[in-house]
């Protein structure tokens, strides 16, 4: 064991230990750094503060792509479940998505174990309040105590605990989550070293005493029977599942809500920061969407050990009475006992226009963030950003180059390109139409994009990749074999074909059957008994699927990547002046100043950039002229 702790010197230091803090901690561990991990309540390690779920739409590919890249937020989700659904499964395979209804406190426990079982990794509760640089450079952080630590390196995952504000109704005090104290200070020193933050708020709903409820009322949600996991690992633990439930708002909830507006702390402007505008707040919908009589509201179990229930889709910063009252509108909790209040918090974050695509700051060299601090929301999000800085960690410390993984690559990388070259004005959230690449970059194939990288870095061992590359040979050799299968026109495969699809007048190659759009490779297999002989496992079939059935719009869009590669060639140099540029107007050029774009196509997707801007610099960098 490092003795580093016995100096309070560190290779890194980790502030925050929730999804983005543990996945960066564990990431620099693995890799042989010495990690102190900074939190404000060891208590609360990789808590789940707002719904106990992880996945769902885009979601479940940034988790299967921190698997991939050898994360753990899949492995402790999939230790940790108390229902596994896919979602969109009747839709294209491009938005199909997992969800898992966890366990929050067997999730936190399990995570802590991770981190605790680690011999690399010392946890300490306390809060930081001062970031120490000397020359442009981190040199360590200090405590509220005083205490000064050493390090190398330093990244910041504060998630909504910078200079974190709750509001219920008019009241408010200082804290970063109900019942957690706020981070207190390094704002400060933030601001002292030349970096802006900026104020953004995000919400959750009420919890209640599941014993309060009337299920009989409620519209029962089950899991699915077949199950789908996150992590790419082997032995996966088969759980019992539990179901959710579904109620719905109605006229008398939207009266109580209408009547007491001017109770909100957002109606009443004492909230400054922009909130999220893919969950918004019961108040917010039921004002937005005023024509709607109701709206969908899921009570979803927080774990096996608590009688706490999560109201899904109640989120409001209204009144204690008034939730109250609220909630009792709802059929099945008339009677409901509120064990939490409802709450928004309003934090501090730091604009990520002010870091690369390392994420580490362009200011001060070693001083990494991820996370929500960097202006998002969820925990997919904070936590594929969280590994991504840990193993730039460790790379910066190391004289490594920087893992910065490109758009056409992952939704990570999308995500990290979209919040360090847009000015991003609420908190982010990945959704599947933010890539132009989606149909290349699903859930099912995030392993076939992401374990060669993972591997490389030395986060996924030798028996994970031997796996991953038998898992590809096995794809490669079935889809052979499937192309020049022949299914005959049979009576007995006619008389299959009925329950699905109209019969076959010729023989037909198994790969152009499964085209049809009735077909899958369970049926392939029921046409053919040596193909049911074979027992390919699920995950391979259901690429195989994929690739056949959707070859050609896949060809469409790697010849799209093939075309946006072109502006990527185009390197734009760090020392370029451009308020010396002609024919470009003054606003493009404080943009480009600001953003820095390393490329013709990060720079092209900067907000308020026009093409014949990009036309300009292209020529410009042709002719070396820059």
């Amino acid at each position: 064991m490092n003795s580093g702790y016995m100096t309070n010197s560190y290779d890194i230091i980790v502030v925050g230990a929730v999804h983005a803090g543990c996945e960066a901690a564990l990431a620099c561990a693995k890799l042989g750094l010495n990690v102190l991990l900074c939190t404000l309540n060891v208590q609360n390690i990789a808590l789940q503060p707002c719904n106990p779920a992880v996945g769902g739409p885009a979601k479940s590919t940034l988790v299967r792509e921190i698997d991939a890249l050898g994360g753990v937020m899949g492995e402790v989700t999939d230790a940790t479940y108390l229902q596994m659904k896919i979602l969109n499964s009747s839709k294209g395979p491009a938005v199909r998505a997992l969800r898992a209804q966890s366990d929050k406190i067997q999730y936190s426990t399990y995570m802590r174990n991770l981190l605790e079982s680690n011999e690399n990794i010392f946890i300490k509760q306390c809060c930081i309040t001062e970031l120490t640089v000397n020359d442009n450079e981190i040199t360590g952080a200090i405590d509220e105590f005083g205490v000064e630590y050493k390090a190398r390196a330093v990244i910041l995952t504060t998630g909504t605990s910078l200079e974190g504000r709750i509001f219920v109704g008019l009241r408010s005090y200082s804290a970063g989550r109900l019942g957690e104290k706020a981070a207190i200070g390094l704002s400060d020193s933030l601001h002292k070293l030349g970096i802006e933050t900026k104020k953004l708020k995000t919400g959750t709903p009420a919890r209640v005493d599941k014993r309060t409820i009337d299920y009989s009322k409620l519209i029962i949600q089950p899991g699915d029977e077949e199950l789908n996991f996150f992590s790419f690992k082997p032995d996966r633990p088969i759980r019992k599942t539990y179901p959710c439930y579904l109620t719905k708002t109605n006229e008398q909830t939207h009266k109580i809500i209408k009547e007491n507006l001017d109770k909100s702390p957002m109606y009443q402007g004492l909230i400054q920061g922009v909130g999220p505008r893919y969950c918004p707040s019961i108040e917010d919908k039921v004002v937005r969407f005023a024509s709607n009589p109701s709206h969908h509201i899921f009570i979803e179990p927080e774990g096996l050990g608590t009688y706490e229930t999560y109201i899904q889709g109640f989120s409001t910063s209204l009144p204690y009475d008034v939730q109250e009252k609220m909630l009792r509108t709802l059929p099945g909790l008339e009677n409901a006992h509120m064990i939490k209040p409802a709450y928004a918090v309003e934090y501090d974050y730091v604009p990520a226009l002010q870091t690369t695509h390392s994420l580490m700051s362009k200011k001060i060299k070693g001083l990494f963030f991820g996370g929500q601090i960097n202006g998002t929301s969820g925990y997919e999000e904070a936590a594929a950003q969280g590994l991504v800085a840990g193993i730039n960690a460790y790379n910066y410390l190391n004289g490594s180059e920087m893992l910065e993984l490109s758009r056409s690559s992952s939704y990570t990388g999308t995500l990290i390109d979209d919040l360090v070259t847009k000015d991003i004005q609420d908190p982010y959230r990945m959704l599947t139409s933010r890539s132009e690449y989606r149909l290349l970059l699903r859930q099912d194939n995030a392993d076939a994009r992401l374990t060669p990288i993972g591997h490389k870095i030395g986060l996924i061992d030798d028996a994970q990749f031997e796996r991953f590359n038998r898992k590809l040979e096995m794809i490669e050799a079935e889809t052979k074999r499937l192309e020049n299968l022949k299914i005959p026109a049979s009576d007995t495969v006619n008389s299959i074909l009925a329950k699905y699809e109209e019969h076959i007048e010729r023989g037909m190659r198994a790969s152009e059957l499964l085209k049809r759009p009735n077909i899958n490779y369970k049926i392939i297999k029921e046409l053919d008994e040596n193909t049911n002989e074979l027992n390919i496992p699920r995950d391979v079939y259901e690429q195989i699927e994929v690739l056949i059935k959707y070859d050609g719009y896949l060809k469409r869009q790697e010849e799209q990547v093939a075309q946006g590669s072109k502006l990527e060639k185009f390197k734009i140099p760090d020392d370029i002046d451009y308020s010396k540029l002609e024919h470009i107007s003054s606003e493009t050029k404080d943009k480009l100043s600001k953003i820095r774009p390393k490329t013709l196509a990060q720079a092209s997707r900067i907000g308020g950039i026009k093409p014949a801007d990009i036309s300009i610099l292209m020529v410009l960098l042709d002719k070396h002229r820059v």
